[in-house]
């Protein structure tokens, strides 16, 4: 019986940062961990600066004309791009957590991509739109 020399692969915290022999359903969830991860991050920045408020309408105002400069909608385009990509792929490991078997998982995560693009692009056009 013959053995092939096989790929020394240890369980435990670095493993997790090991990218190879990794697909790209691999890469997906590396994805979709961060945006989650930056989902987090921005419900807590939003909870900190609904503080505002408490501050009066004219701190609220300010903070109004600050979110509509260009800096900010450039990053609500990257807060919906993750979130529309973490909401997608979660639908997508849902199917998976129930035992449906994806016989071509790539197919999975370029539908997924493809649904977040088109989404994303419709989301910023209608963003665009209200904030002119």
């Amino acid at each position: 019986m013959s053995h092939s020399k096989s790929y020394d692969w240890r369980p435990g915290p670095r493993a997790w940062w090991d990218p190879r022999g990794r697909g790209l359903g691999y890469w997906a969830f590396v994805l979709h961990r961060l945006t989650g991860l930056g989902l987090v991050a921005y419900l807590l920045l939003h909870l900190w600066m609904l503080r505002l408020l408490a501050r009066g309408p004219d701190a609220w105002d300010a903070f109004i004309r600050t979110a509509k400069s260009p800096l900010f909608l450039v990053l609500d385009g990257v807060l919906l791009l993750g979130l529309v990509y973490h909401g997608i792929n979660g639908l997508r490991l849902t199917w998976l957590g129930y035992g449906r078997v994806e016989e071509r998982p790539a197919r999975g995560v370029v539908l997924v991509l493809g649904l977040t693009a088109l989404l994303w692009l419709a989301g910023m056009g209608a963003l665009l739109l209200v904030v002119r």
